[in-house]
């Protein structure tokens, strides 16, 4: 009984992967391979990649203290970020293809200097020279101090046909399925019973500090009188000072563990958001963010007042 019930299994898995496999044939001759549109750059990684370019182009002409404007994006190929400062234009080449690179953008692409009066187009190049060592067009030419738009344009994507037939992937996903729902119905009745059995709640990831509580998974934060809804970054610099309340964390601290993952750290970017912070929690009186001068910043919490 054992051995036929096993050929009775592979008897239904082969009738299972056969269908499958006719039905993926039918799909190919009638509907043809479907195509598969490469799009080799995300808005997030060209923001990145361009600020990084610009924050190094302002160290090499002596400036470390400017602010780096937001990336502009006029449509979906085209991006562009402002300059008010003149810059090396030999430099712009390898350091934007260098910043492309580290953020995995890997479209063909033109650049384009443009004035802000008219936008009138100043100087430009094509990545392709870059790539193929080919001497960059306007190099060797000096740029006048005044402002500037650095424009990329990305080339269009173009679409691929896959490479390899459909239908062995299908016939491939019919035998796992097939193994599946076999062993699905063997172990129905265990199921069964498991459904019966009430399951925990998933735990919510909820910190309190003070008169307030920081919900992590939904990124919010709850006051005595107001609930306020926070980025990705807010909510991570919050965690972090929760999680060490009444202790001097250290800038750079604080900018590895929350900024590192953008590729490029912005000094400032510690104060501005803790200036937000300290507005979002000037309700509750038992909180305060307090700066350590030329060290960094301390949550203190206070003792709970009993009414």
């Amino acid at each position: 009984m054992r051995m036929f019930s096993g050929l009775s299994t592979v008897f239904r898995l082969l009738i299972i992967s056969s269908f499958l496999l006719l039905i993926s044939l039918l799909f190919v001759q009638f509907v043809g391979y479907a195509p598969v549109v490469s799009k080799p750059y995300t808005p997030e990684k060209v923001n990145l990649a361009l600020r990084r370019t610009v924050h190094h182009l302002l160290r090499a002409a002596g400036d470390s203290t400017s602010r780096i404007p937001a990336v502009q994006q006029r449509d979906s190929q085209i991006f562009r970020i402002q300059l008010n400062h003149a810059f090396d234009y030999d430099k712009l080449p390898d350091l934007l293809q260098e910043s492309f690179q580290l953020h995995k953008v890997t479209a063909e692409y033109t650049v384009s200097v443009l004035d802000c009066a008219k936008e009138e187009l100043q100087l430009g190049y094509s990545v392709k020279d870059v790539l193929a060592n080919e001497p960059v067009s306007c190099t060797g030419r000096s740029i006048k101090p005044g402002c500037y738009l650095l424009q990329v344009t990305f080339d269009v994507p173009t679409e691929s046909a896959r490479s390899f037939p459909l239908w062995p992937a299908l016939s491939l996903g019919g035998l796992i399925v097939s193994l599946l729902v076999v062993g699905w119905r063997r172990n129905e009745r265990t199921s069964e019973s498991a459904e019966q059995t009430p399951s925990l709640p998933t735990p919510i990831s909820l910190l309190r500090f003070g008169r307030s509580n920081l919900d992590v998974n939904n990124q919010t934060l709850t006051t005595e009188t107001s609930q306020h809804n926070l980025t990705y970054r807010e909510t991570k610099l919050l965690r972090l000072l929760v999680s060490h309340p009444n202790q001097v964390l250290e800038r750079d601290l604080i900018l590895k563990l929350v900024w590192e993952d953008e590729g490029i750290i912005v000094g400032r970017s510690v104060d501005v958001f803790i200036s937000r912070l300290r507005k979002l929690l000037q309700a509750d009186a038992t909180i305060k963010i307090a700066a350590v001068h030329g060290v960094g910043y301390r949550l203190e919490v206070q003792e709970m007042i009993k009414s």
